[in-house]
């Protein structure tokens, strides 16, 4: 059983949990995450410690934030600190910070990590981790001086980044796990594509735009870092901002590549590794994967492709349970899925179904079990 989350109804390990109680036989739950919302959740899952704190929000109030920590090994979620879901009362483009997502880092750093994988996902800020690198000591810092607040419309006024008070992070290992393979910048940048969906306006987007070139320029000129070059008042991505997935979390990636020398790794194969998915699927008759909405999305590497990639290498069949589907079984059987199970499928209300979703997850598994384990169903 290695499903993610069905968004809006049952966590990951819910999921797993739900759909083993419908199919009657002995099974292995690993409830796994492509790095957006519930990744922590899904370490949790699978034996990682809980650590608990209070952090910066996006908008600046305090709230508590999760990381999930084992053996000097932390996964830290932006979305925990830093995601959408932390602004009840509506979008705030321009001001919102990943502060919050820094002091998690700063907090595993201190307790001794020798790893943090970041997941990217969810995020509520379009500020090129520039309130990420502020938690860590950075100082931004405008012509005069003074240090800039935090957000990215600010950004436009900054002049210097001051590292010399950065935490020493010399001795971790930093991994951005993350399927966003956007650059900083330009058409395909974090605020053209992803601003948008923040609620950013197309005049907000052009003051992010400019915003995050005038990051990665200062980050050029004054830190030594390969981010951007300006000719004629023209930014132009070079180096890490140009890099794929420099764009991630409205660019809190760049900062990751540019700051801590981040590598960056798809979000579910990285997981699925961390998580020890070889070691569980081995002799499996069966892979059961899934989640809330099985569609074109699904394709550009979210966890259920990336979970029958990987059970496919070990020769076992995967078929997937979700709320709702709208791919084919062409293209199913084409990304390693050899059949899908939709919640649709025994109530056509979408309304319902979230609401009782665990339930029909039970009885879908008992129709899963009836096709895919014949022999054991009864």
């Amino acid at each position: 059983m290695a499903p993610d989350k069905f968004k809006g109804s049952l966590t990951a390990a819910e999921v797993a949990s739900r759909v083993s109680a419908g199919l009657g036989v002995p099974t292995v739950e690993l409830p796994v995450a492509d790095g957006g919302d519930g990744t922590v959740d899904a370490a949790v899952a699978c034996g990682f410690g809980r650590v608990t704190i209070e952090v910066t929000g996006p908008t600046g109030e305090r709230v508590p934030a999760s990381y999930a920590w084992q053996a000097g090994t932390a996964v830290v979620e932006l979305a925990e600190a830093s995601g959408l879901r932390r602004l009840p009362g509506g979008h705030e483009p321009l001001t919102a910070t990943s502060f919050g997502t820094g002091e998690l880092i700063a907090d595993a750093v201190r307790r001794g990590a020798k790893r943090v994988v970041l997941g990217l996902g969810g995020s509520a800020c379009t500020d090129g981790g520039a309130g990420m690198a502020q938690a860590l000591g950075a100082r931004l810092l405008d012509e005069d001086g003074n240090e800039l607040v935090r957000g990215g419309a600010a950004l436009k006024a900054l002049s210097r980044i001051d590292m010399s008070g950065f935490m020493d992070v010399s001795g971790v290992e930093f991994v951005v796990a993350s399927d966003v393979d956007n650059p900083l910048l330009g058409p395909h940048g974090a605020a053209a594509v992803y601003g948008p969906q923040k609620g950013a306006t197309p005049e907000d987007v052009k003051a992010l735009e400019s915003a995050l070139s005038r990051l990665a320029a200062v980050a050029t000129a004054t830190h030594g870092l390969m981010g951007a070059v300006e000719h004629d008042d023209t930014p132009r991505a070079m180096g890490v901002a140009g890099a794929p997935g420099a764009g991630a979390a409205g660019g809190v990636g760049f900062a990751a590549l540019a700051f801590l020398h981040a590598e960056l790794r798809p979000g579910i194969d990285y997981l699925l590794d961390l998580l020890g998915f070889g070691e569980h699927v081995t002799g499996a008759r069966l892979v059961i994967t899934g989640e809330g909405s099985l569609d074109e999305q699904s394709l550009r590497g979210k966890a259920p492709i990336g979970v029958a990639q990987a059970a496919a290498g070990a020769g076992v069949p995967v078929v997937a349970v979700c709320g709702r589907r709208t791919l084919g079984d062409a293209e199913l059987r084409a990304a390693g899925i050899t059949a899908a199970y939709a919640l649709t499928d025994l109530e056509p209300d979408p309304a319902r179904c979230m609401a009782e979703a665990g339930p029909l997850l039970e009885r879908l598994a008992a129709r899963v079990a009836a096709e895919q384990l014949p022999e054991s169903a009864g």
